[in-house]
């Protein structure tokens, strides 16, 4: 019987390195060195290291490299670790169409496993692509679909490319990869609850993916089955979550292999949700055409897609006095403010004394908002900002296409400074020179411990001082 697991499963397995076009290649490397980088970042700032805290206390066989800890340990450790730390600071990135951070679930998985079987870096960036046309595939059968229900399809669905990057890591044939995917969708999950308090379980979504992902794929190895029917069946995965019988997944995978959705992965360049971007990059672009401050701004009012003011707009109360880093990074009014106050949004904005500064909080009351309707959504993540000045100025800026998207890419040489910038951090000049020269040479490498090596020298900021207001 032909299922759509079976399909994944012969695409995964099936693909030669010649297939691979050089531009998605090309495209893998770099969201491989910005994952790390959002990972290294995060390390340095002392935040998302539960999970490595746990797994070294664990212990058990050294397979794979850790941010942060210099002992190789088992590949789903490492996975959980590496993928917690990596979608920490929320700055890792995004797949606009699908509204899934790709590259977090999928590079930890396939990073440790790589390492684990001491597969060459030419086989770990195949295997990335693989799966992370999955994991977009997947999400894109029901656009949005599970946002409205409460999941985060960066774990609900990226756990399926994850398994796909795995098992073919892992040599497993057709048939034992199905098995693997009607595994892991017992293992999906992801809540996005987390906006009700601010909590910190998003970090988890990604990491707990990954080592999910691996686990169902050495399950599978060793003869455990699962149904193949994961997606479409009467208890399957669209099913089960959404309550949908009709998806578009048959379309979806009807061309893998011939148009590839890794290139239109977006970068990002604020560390905060993706729909507060283009309102960000609006506010940036009225400040420098118009030279104005926070102290020039009477009220504010930022203009998004109706699917954005869940998260990072409403509750109100919550936004405009946020109580946790992560709180903030959903609050398009304080991300507003701080752009205004500082003139710029960066890994210090969030930092607690940050969410805590007057001027800021003062300036997120006058930040309000309206519904637009975007023809660009949800391809893209549109907004734009309406500024009222003291002096009685009425200004105005739309973004239709988020910095860092296929429609606005961010140059090669951009995504590479954000390495750099958040890799110091936490290494070495040295070790950031080594590592990302290492990356973005992969498929010449055959020893990925020697590339990986520097992320076990990963250190903590004693203090990253916040910026001069």
């Amino acid at each position: 019987m032909s299922t759509p697991a079976a399909t994944v499963s012969e695409f995964a397995s099936g693909l030669e390195w010649s297939d691979f076009p050089a531009a998605v290649l090309a495209a893998a490397r770099l969201h491989i060195l910005d994952t790390i980088g959002c990972g290294l970042a995060a390390r340095a700032l002392g935040v998302g290291g539960e999970a490595l805290g746990l797994v070294v206390e664990q212990g058990g066989r050294p397979e794979s490299s850790v941010i942060g800890d210099r002992g190789p340990l088992p590949a789903p450790s490492a996975a959980l670790a590496n993928g917690m730390l990596c979608h920490r600071l929320d700055y890792d990135d995004t797949h606009t169409g699908s509204g899934t951070h790709v590259s977090v679930t999928v590079v930890p998985a396939a990073i440790a496993v790589a390492e684990a079987v001491q597969a060459t870096g030419r086989e770990l960036l195949a295997a990335t692509v693989v799966g992370s046309e999955i994991a977009i595939r997947v999400a894109l059968a029901v656009p949005m679909g599970f946002h409205h229900r409460g999941f985060h399809p960066t774990s609900v669905c990226g756990i399926f490319g994850a398994t796909a990057a795995a098992a073919r890591l892992q040599r497993l044939q057709p048939v034992a990869l199905t098995n693997a995917l009607g595994i892991t969708g017992s293992m999906a999950s992801g809540l996005f609850e987390y906006l009700a308090d601010g909590s910190a379980t998003k970090p988890l979504h990604p990491g707990w993916a990954a080592q999910a992902a691996i686990q169902a794929v050495r399950l599978a190895k060793r003869g455990t089955t699962g149904p193949a029917t994961i997606f479409e069946g009467r208890f399957g995965l669209f099913s089960a979550y959404l309550g949908m019988k009709e998806t578009a997944l048959a379309q979806q995978l009807d061309d893998l292999g011939q148009r590839w959705e890794t290139p239109n992965t977006a970068f990002k360049p604020y560390p905060a949700c993706h729909f507060s971007h283009a309102s960000l990059d609006s506010v940036r672009e009225l400040m420098t055409s118009e030279g104005i401050g926070a102290a020039d701004v009477s009220e504010a009012v930022a203009t998004v897609p109706g699917d954005a003011v869940d998260f990072v707009l409403e509750p109100s109360a919550a936004k405009l006095r946020p109580r946790s880093d992560y709180e903030a990074k959903f609050s398009l009014q304080f991300s507003i403010a701080a752009m205004l106050v500082d003139g710029r949004v960066g890994v210090d904005t969030y930092t607690p004394a940050r969410i805590a500064h007057p001027e800021t909080l003062d300036l997120a009351r006058r930040v309000g908002y309206e519904v637009q309707d975007y023809p660009s959504y949800p391809e893209a993540f549109p907004g734009g900002v309406r500024i009222t000045t003291v002096d009685g100025r009425w200004l105005e800026a739309q973004v239709p296409f988020q910095r860092g998207g296929p429609a606005n890419p961010m140059a090669d040489g951009d995504v590479r400074e954000k390495f750099e910038a958040n890799a110091s951090l936490a290494l070495s000049e040295e070790d950031v020179r080594a590592l990302e020269s290492a990356i973005l040479t992969l498929d010449e490498h055959t020893d990925l411990h020697a590339v990986f090596a520097p992320l076990g020298r990963a250190t903590a900021v004693a203090d990253l001082k916040p910026v001069e207001s």
